[in-house]
């Protein structure tokens, strides 16, 4: 331990290092394998060298065995696969015809499944992956003779459940549910998974089967609430880890300063590819996080330059894009020791199994405590280990190296999502009326809202036998679950004809606009037509050293007040508003510097949505002194700004997903007014979660504020990537001094 420790002991001196600290080893809490256990699954369970169970991994056990759901949410290689696959391969074990469906993410993370399963050579498991890449002539014989079905949301929602007659034998049977990753199932599309897994229930049901769920999480705060908006059904928490834990040191690496008043920083790529050649050349195993795969790409590239041909050739690249063959052969690679160095996306973040690292770099925060804790959880696993987050230059990367302590105690965020937005209910109401006749006694599966939507939308018709589909089509199939927009744009990629992805109409306008330039995977493309009438975007490859950002005009309209409460003294509101946008231009900036280089006009169509927002006005004293224009426009826009950047620290979500508005006379409150509102249409209790923690959410913006060395606002602060007035006017002082007046 201790060679690995001075391993890399010298490469942590420098400037550059905000904070270093120890993350003690922990000793394993172990029992024997349960008695009742059938004798053929602990047979293979040995043959396989597992003698014993972690205690987390048995209270489990225990908790299926009386016929309980139960989510686990541990930290990564904390074995929660095993805890989630005894009680079902005792069960197959006892009976082959029982049936168990595993629900996946991402198909890799079913490919890994399948092939654990499958090395446990157990008599009468008979698992297959169900997916949209399962050849037509192979799904007929999944559905008749598999008893472990592994497949995604995604295809449950659009090929299993319309079609259940085909899958009468599996529904019959059905004894558990497994759903892995489960802190993935949060926002819209977790919003949309509640609703598929509401209409999996209630089928089961109807073939007379109810189903256990087994769920399997990162640590997340509110474990049990999540399972229980998921399904509609409790679940006993385990969430106690008692694996085996290294000794791991952790370090906030932050690219040097090269200018204090624009804020500008060295290359975050630049610096992670010097230490992963560093590490690497050093025989350490180190796996490399980037959020995007041009990011992964190029961290490869640049720390293969900084190697001799041998050490580079066992460095790789890991990424959407590749085949599946080319995926599972870098994994071998590196689970065998052949390769020391992979740069990967978040597809390595979850649950494949990789085998053992000696560090981890994640380049810039990934968004959320829980990916940040899931990533480092890869170094270390046996001997001591090191875990390194290099802050980009984003304001919530550069809090966290200033305030350590802030990341490094904080609890991991709460998972969040609303299966009751109409928006997001109303095609699954359609949905479960086209898979059966929708009937009062529905309410107990998939809700009370959902038969009194299915009373309000006319493609229903109301028969004796319940709600049925009036239509001739699926209705699951018009609606995708990464999306809360039914209107969502189609990408299209105007050189191969491909789908590269789905935009929502609300967002459509400003990201996709004729000469923006749009990003897919870290790739850049650049917008040569937008059909409004057929809602296709056609983009062709491209690389350009500059970005777009749209101009807009927004107004947001009050429509009801849910909660207010006196706080920090400003009359603080949650409630519904509505939101109008226009496209009126959009300027193209150099990458380099963020610099504009033109503003082109261009008009687009006005759009509107309701969501959930907070808004305050401020008191007259809290703006003394600032309430003067332009002073008091750019005060209240920095201070939004910077609010929005810390909001993901007390919600689950990312920068993205918020939106905001500030205003020197908002004509409802008649007050200088900040609004702050969740970015999906109907929303999705991002901002109900900001109300709630309103005190520490404004103390961490207000530390932001003071400590970041710019002189007058930088992106590390008060600057927006999506900002629709283009970051004009910023007032970084008004804002410092509003929050520190709200304080006091």
């Amino acid at each position: 331990m201790t060679t690995l420790a001075t391993s890399w002991a010298d490469l942590l001196e420098g400037e550059e290092i905000a904070y270093s600290g120890i993350e003690p080893s922990r000793e394993p809490k172990l029992e024997p394998l349960p008695d009742d256990l059938d004798p053929r699954v602990t047979s293979a369970l040995v043959a396989t060298g597992v003698t014993a169970l972690y205690r987390h991994q048995a209270e489990t056990w225990e908790a299926a065995q009386r016929g309980e759901n139960v989510i686990v949410t541990t930290g990564t290689a904390s074995g929660k696969s095993l805890a989630f696959n005894l009680p079902v391969l005792d069960a197959i074990a006892r009976d082959p015809k029982t049936r168990a469906l595993y629900l996946y993410p991402t198909k890799a993370l079913s490919q890994d499944q399948a092939r654990a399963l499958a090395e446990l050579r157990l008599k009468g498991l008979r698992p297959a992956i169900y997916d949209g890449d399962t050849p037509s002539e192979r799904r007929w014989q999944i559905r008749k003779w598999s008893n472990v079905v592994l497949t995604n949301p995604d295809m449950l929602h659009v090929g299993v459940l319309p079609h259940h007659d085909r899958w009468g034998d599996v529904l019959a049977n059905l004894r558990y549910v497994v759903v892995d990753e489960a802190h993935v199932y949060r926002g819209v599309f977790g919003s949309h998974v509640a609703n598929v897994l509401r209409r999996l229930r209630r089928l089961a049901r109807i073939y007379e089967a109810e189903p256990q769920f087994l769920f399997a999480s990162a640590t997340i705060a509110n474990a049990g609430e999540l399972a229980l908006q998921l399904t509609g059904e409790a679940a006993t928490v385990v969430d106690q880890d008692t694996s085996a834990r290294a000794e791991r040191e952790v370090v906030i690496w932050n690219p040097p300063l090269l200018d204090a008043e624009l804020g500008l920083r060295a290359s975050p790529l630049g610096d992670a590819a010097r230490l992963l050649s560093q590490l690497t050349s050093r025989g350490l195993r180190t796996i490399c996080f980037a959020k995007s795969r041009k990011a992964a790409e190029l961290i490869h590239r640049f720390a293969v330059e900084r190697l001799d041909s041998t050490s580079a050739s066992r460095l790789a690249p890991y990424r959407a894009g590749y085949t599946p063959e080319q995926r599972r052969e870098i994994e071998r690679r590196l689970v065998e020791g052949e390769l020391l160095g992979v740069t990967a996306t978040d597809a390595l973040e979850l649950g494949i199994d990789i085998g053992l690292l000696d560090c981890a770099i994640s380049v810039g925060f990934p968004g959320t405590v829980a990916s940040l804790r899931q990533q480092w959880g890869r170094a270390g696993r046996r001997e001591r280990g090191l875990a390194i987050l290099v802050a980009s230059d984003d304001a919530l990367d550069q809090f966290f190296a200033r305030e350590p302590d802030a990341l490094l105690s904080r609890r991991v965020e709460a998972a969040i999502l609303d299966h009751a937005n109409p928006r997001i209910l109303d095609p699954h109401v359609l949905a479960a009326a086209f898979e059966a006749p929708l009937e009062e006694a529905d309410a107990t599966t998939l809700g009370s809202e959902a038969l009194r939507r299915a009373a309000e939308l006319p493609e229903l018709e109301h028969t004796p036998a319940g709600y049925v589909w009036k239509g001739r089509d699926y209705p699951a199939a018009r609606v995708s679950l990464r999306s809360g927009d039914a209107d969502a744009f189609t990408v299209v990629d105007g050189t191969t004809g491909s789908l590269l992805g789905l935009v929502e109409r609300d967002r459509a306008y400003s990201t996709v606009h004729e000469g923006a330039v749009y990003l897919h995977l870290g790739e850049q493309y650049l917008v040569e037509s937008l059909s409004l009438e057929d809602r296709v975007a056609v983009v062709v490859p491209g690389r350009v050293d500059w970005y777009t950002q749209a101009k807009k005009e927004s107004e947001t309209t009050i429509e009801q007040s849910l909660r207010a409460d006196r706080r920090l003294g400003v009359e603080l509101h949650f409630g519904r508003v509505s939101v109008t946008e226009q496209v009126v231009g959009y300027a193209r900036k150099a990458v380099r510097d963020g610099s504009t280089i033109d503003l082109v006009p261009m008009l687009m169509p006005e759009t509107t949505f309701e969501t959930e927002a907070i808004w305050f006005a401020p008191e007259p004293g809290q703006l003394e002194g600032l309430e003067q224009m332009p002073k008091l426009l750019g005060t209240l826009h920095a201070a939004e700004h910077s609010l929005i950047a810390l909001l993901p620290l007390w919600a689950m979500c990312d920068r993205w997903d918020i939106g905001g508005l500030s205003t020197n006379l908002h004509y409802q409150t008649g007050r200088p007014t900040i609004f702050v509102y969740d970015g999906h249409s109907g929303g999705v209790g991002i901002t109900e979660r900001g109300f709630g923690r309103f005190e520490d959410w404004v103390e961490d913006t207000t530390r932001l504020l003071q400590r970041c060395p710019c002189a007058t606002g930088c992106p590390s602060c008060v600057q927006s990537p999506k900002c629709g007035n283009l970051n004009e006017p910023l007032d970084k002082a008004g804002a410092r001094a509003l929050l520190e007046r709200m304080r006091a």
